[in-house]
């Protein structure tokens, strides 16, 4: 017993392996260096309006759909999916690449159902964590085996773009996009960019309803913008987060897609279904590039696969399940492409009302912007400190940037939010 005593009391002195054991406090220093991650500039703004006690607080921060009462909504074609997958499907491990199902039937919503080329198998397809995950799997794609590119990012862009390729170590340049005083397109600045670019530079275009800014290309600048492309044999790279969610139709919206697929282009695809069909938590999506032949798509594919084996492993079922019945099932995709455009109408809607409430108060501001922009976000044009006095005096929320969610705008409350809107710029 006492043999013993003494074995457990050297054990605990000098550790199991027989090294002296580091004192608390060495081991507590280890992580000692560690600051505090700087608020996430979009997430802090729903973590602050959760804190906030008023009961006129108003969330137009969160990037996710609302109905006009300020509920997150289910929509009508998830619940019949997810009840037709209760009980019935497993939940098996998918595998690296994903559901085929699911890639088989994201393709032909953004290529086109008689695209030419998902016949000729042209395209690596992988399914990814909705629309950043997929973004993700390309950076470090492109890191690998392009290692000398960079990317052009739009001024501005979505704020985690330039986290992603950051964090993939891929070098960034920036392009114009938004030009401030007209709050539009900022086109001549654009095509400027592209034609200065070294030949064969990454480009990352938002397929439709930008975000933040919400302005888009028109179909004949797009065509410009292709043929410039074609030109310069740059690489367009689409961020298409809201394909349906924009104008209310899918074909409408992936026209950019289209018009570069016209004209030659090898291109990469981010799809998400968040925001179209409601699956924020599910990180539903689909990563595609544009190959030059079947036998270039295979080991692109494989490649995409290897990046995602290490990250995750393989994607999650349950979403996949729901997209892939949504959209093979032709009655519950008509019930979807209602609901779509439904959501879509709703935000035109509150643009219009937006607009004429501001201008009922007399503002002598221009606010012809908030119904010429398109999708989730209107970049209303306000500055950063007219955006704290709407928090601090009225407790209305968003970024700093002047983005407002018009998803958060309901007919309950868009003649207070244009009433503060008016105070703050007047």
């Amino acid at each position: 017993m006492a043999l013993y005593r003494r074995a457990a009391s050297a054990i605990r002195r000098r550790g199991a392996g027989g090294l002296p054991l580091l004192p608390a406090r060495a081991m507590a220093s280890l992580f000692g260096h560690v600051e505090p991650a700087p608020k996430d500039p979009i997430l802090g703004v729903t973590e602050a309006f959760l804190a906030d006690p008023s009961p006129d607080k108003v969330n137009v921060g969160v990037g996710a759909y609302r109905d006009d009462s300020g509920k997150p909504v289910v929509l009508d074609c998830v619940r019949e999916a997810e009840r037709r997958i209760a009980g019935n499907l497993n939940m098996e491990y998918l595998p690296m690449g994903g559901s085929i199902h699911m890639i088989e039937e994201s393709l032909k919503l953004a290529y086109g159902e008689d695209s030419e080329f998902i016949k000729d198998k042209r395209i690596a397809a992988v399914q990814a964590l909705s629309g950043t995950g997929a973004c993700r799997l390309f950076a470090d794609f492109q890191k690998r085996f392009l290692p000398d590119s960079q990317i052009y990012i739009p001024t501005p862009t979505w704020s985690n773009h330039h986290n992603i390729w950051r964090d993939a170590q891929v070098p960034q340049r920036t392009f114009s996009y938004y030009h401030p005083e007209s709050r539009g397109l900022d086109f001549a600045g654009l095509m400027d960019d592209i034609k200065n670019a070294p030949n064969g530079s990454f480009f990352l275009l938002h397929a439709c309803a930008h975000n933040p800014t919400g302005v888009d290309p028109t179909e004949e600048q797009w065509r410009e913008i292709s043929y410039q492309f074609k030109l310069k044999n740059h690489f367009p790279f689409f961020d298409m987060a809201y394909q349906g969610f924009a104008s209310g139709d899918p074909e409408r919206d992936a026209k950019a897609i289209r018009i570069f697929l016209e004209d030659g282009h090898q291109i990469g695809c981010a799809q998400s279904y968040a925001k179209n069909m409601g699956l924020y938590g599910q990180r539903a999506g689909c990563l595609s590039i544009l190959c030059e032949d079947e036998m270039q798509a295979v080991a692109v594919k494989s490649q995409l696969q290897q990046i995602a084996r290490p990250m995750y492993s393989n994607p999650p079922v349950h979403g996949a399940l729901v997209v892939s019945i949504i959209l093979s099932d032709p009655e519950l995709k008509n019930v979807w492409l209602g609901e779509v455009k439904g959501m879509a109408d709703r935000i035109i809607g509150m643009r219009k009302a937006l607009r004429e409430n501001l201008e009922k108060l007399g503002s002598p501001l221009s606010w012809e912007h908030v119904t010429n922009q398109i999708g989730m976000f209107c970049y209303s044009g306000m500055t950063p400190e007219q955006v704290d006095r709407l928090t601090s005096e009225y407790h209305i929320y968003m970024t700093r940037n002047g983005r407002i969610s018009m998803a958060g705008v309901t007919t309950g409350n868009v003649a207070y939010l244009a009433n503060a809107i008016h105070d703050v710029t007047k």
